[in-house]
């Protein structure tokens, strides 16, 4: 008789810190992302600005208010640059060695996953309301709206194990 595997969360807390129980193939797929993101972030192409936009939201909203936000961009992008990239670069770090992750690590990780799940949500143009149902096998984009609902359910089963 074959014996059942235990029920393992994807992400769970444990007595020595967050663990990720993901596939290796899972695993590079989120490490190849990032990466991706990285680069995207480094690139800083003013092609790639509209893809950013939820990476990095102004901070003012009117058009009175151009000037504050071109000010608030050359105060505050570097520092928000490097805060993306150092997240990027701990949670590829914990990934590959699969060591378990604590608070802090935790944080770079959600923040990571956000990150990319921001970027596709940009790229798909996604909505609070949006049907993981609703996409047609045939759609052009239906692996990003795949990878758009893997982060999104990563980042629930992060923040979970944050709550436990």
């Amino acid at each position: 008789m074959a014996r059942r595997k235990a029920f393992r969360p994807v992400i769970e807390r444990t007595p020595t810190g967050y663990v990720v129980n993901l596939d290796r193939e899972e695993v590079d797929l989120i490490v190849r992302l990032l990466a991706e993101m990285r680069e995207l972030i480094m690139a800083n192409d003013p092609q790639h600005d509209a893809l950013m936009r939820r990476l990095f939201p102004p901070a003012y909203h009117l058009a009175d208010d151009a000037e504050a936000e071109a000010e608030y961009q050359r105060l505050m992008r570097d520092d928000l640059v490097a805060s993306r990239l150092a997240s990027i670069n701990q949670a590829e770090t914990l990934l590959a060695g699969r060591a378990p992750m604590n608070d802090e690590a935790m944080q770079s990780f959600l923040q990571s996953l956000n990150g990319v799940r921001l970027v596709l949500g940009t790229l798909l143009d996604v909505g609070e309301t949006e049907d993981a149902e609703g996409i047609a096998d045939d759609d052009p984009m239906v692996g990003e709206y795949h990878l758009y609902h893997f982060f999104s359910y990563l980042l629930e089963a992060s923040l979970q194990a944050l709550s436990e």
